[in-house]
């Protein structure tokens, strides 16, 4: 049946100067109207920004926004609430930094790792001073940890009070250090794992970062992994989302790290570029089919190679082959389909209650912090009774 063009949403590309572009709009193959794309400048640019998306007169804008620019984009979207940010900006709260990782997770009482955020330093060296070690501490801004070079393992009251004072860190972010054997990266479409892999650290190392040495294979992912991971997308209500989770060495999985950026291969823009799509079409244009456990078969091929691979696409069994007697890699073995995203009008993380970084009072004198502030004061004074972070009515 031929696509209705007329009933389709205008798109817009969300780029922003100076940051790496996640989606081209060759990764929306086969769409049948003109593709906008708006940049955004840095500086004073917001209302310039808001201009050019309602000159265009774009009904959805696509793309991730960086921790840098989150708190700007925030406002950008309340000016412009005919506009459908994709993610939203709700879903890409965990872009943010580790601490709204940390929050997001304790919402949706998701496995993380024991954490402490401290937002007045001096409550932070009071804690680390009676604190039990190995600790991490991290930088928090942004999802990542930049190939691990801002995290950092300390063993000692001494080491750790040193770092902080050497970094500048803010907040600092603490974890209770929890030996590893591996994390595993998993990446969704729609809710649906469509690729996986173990990251396993060096010989005798913690980190298990490939720019540190770390080794990846994509051999027999545990479905607990998978488990946590189409949870937690399922919480952000992401369209597209990746995880990175934690395999302790008594095989107990926590969340490390969660976002909408992430490094993806080009076909896997592609699908969800064709996840998109469909969504955006009602269903006109088809939603990719991706069997479970592709990454099992496509990992055996060159990195170099599927970094060039566009356009991947599967058919569906109709009946296995008896050429052979080949199947694909554990084929059947599918308890996630792909889903829609709900379309949601309310906000969820306001930045009133949840931008702690810019909120939180930084001197005694000032009064009458947010019910949520009175927490984190709470937290940051090391208390274990402290109350967890709470959702706002």
């Amino acid at each position: 049946m031929p696509v209705n063009k007329n009933t389709l949403p205008k798109i817009g590309l969300l780029y922003l100067d100076h940051v790496l572009r996640f989606f081209d709009k060759s990764n929306f193959k086969g769409w049948p109207n003109k593709i906008e794309t708006v940049v955004y400048h840095w500086g004073n640019d917001k209302d310039r920004f808001i201009k050019e998306v309602r000159q265009k007169k774009i009904d959805v804008l696509i793309g991730n926004i960086p921790a840098t620019a989150y708190e700007t984009f925030r406002e950008i979207a309340r000016e412009l609430p005919e506009v459908q940010f994709m993610p939203s900006l709700d879903t890409q709260f965990s872009n943010k930094s580790k601490e709204n990782v940390t929050h997001f997770c304790e919402k949706y009482n998701l496995p993380v790792p024991k954490t402490r955020i401290f937002y007045d330093r001096r409550k932070g060296k009071r804690f680390l001073n009676n604190a039990t070690y190995p600790k991490i501490i991290k930088r928090s801004y942004g999802p990542s940890n930049y190939g691990g070079y801002y995290v950092h393992k300390v063993d000692s009251p001494e080491e750790a009070l040193e770092l902080i004072d050497k970094k500048k860190y803010y907040p600092i972010y603490v974890q209770d250090f929890v030996p590893m054997k591996a994390d595993i990266r998993v990446m969704l479409v729609g809710h649906k794992p469509v690729c996986a892999f173990w990251r396993r650290p060096p010989e005798g190392e913690w980190l298990t970062n490939t720019s540190q040495g770390g080794s990846m294979d994509y051999s027999n992912v545990p479905a607990e992994a998978l488990e946590i991971a189409v949870r937690a997308s399922k919480a952000a209500n992401a369209e597209f989302w990746a995880c990175d989770v934690a395999v302790s060495y008594d095989d107990e999985y926590t969340i490390l790290e969660c976002a909408t950026a992430f490094a993806a291969f080009p076909y896997i823009r592609d699908w969800i570029g064709q996840y998109l799509m469909w969504k955006l079409s009602k269903g006109q244009m088809p939603c990719p089919h991706i069997p479970m456990y592709n990454w099992e078969e496509l990992g055996k091929m060159s990195s170099s190679v599927l970094r060039t691979m566009r356009h991947i696409h599967f058919s569906r069994y109709t009946s296995y082959s008896t050429d052979t007697g080949e199947t694909f890699t554990r084929m059947g073995e599918d308890n996630y389909p792909i889903v829609n995203t709900r379309t949601t009008h309310e906000e969820e993380w306001p930045s009133e209650v949840w931008n702690f970084q810019d909120n939180y009072p930084r001197t005694e004198s000032i009064a009458a912090p947010t019910d949520n502030l009175k927490v984190m004061q709470a937290q940051d004074l090391g208390l274990e009774e402290a109350a967890p972070v709470q959702e706002q009515e």
